[in-house]
């Protein structure tokens, strides 16, 4: 996650049970998406037409809603294609 710029390191939420030992080991490295892929965004056209839709007939100006699609390396191994086919105007409560 960036904050001001710069990249920060990532923690996970607290448990009772830890699955490893959380002591760093080894150097630093950087884990952004693009730094290593040339990331592609596909999006379906039914799909931004139902979240249109959906932000239109919305009475407040703010909403939550989800996208949800699949991610995958594109056969040249140089690029990531990330695909929204689906949307979920999710529930109030």
């Amino acid at each position: 996650r960036f904050a001001a710029g710069r990249m920060v390191p990532f923690s996970f939420p607290l448990s009772k049970c830890a699955l490893w030992d959380p002591i760093p080991m080894g150097d630093v490295i950087g884990a952004h998406i693009t730094y290593y892929r040339n990331p592609k965004l596909s999006l379906m056209e039914k799909t931004l037409r139902l979240a249109y839709r959906h932000a239109k007939q919305n009475e407040k100006k703010s909403f939550s809603c989800f996208l949800l699609g699949t991610l995958a390396v594109n056969e040249d191994g140089e690029g990531i294609t990330l695909t929204i086919d689906r949307f979920d105007p999710g529930r109030e409560v």
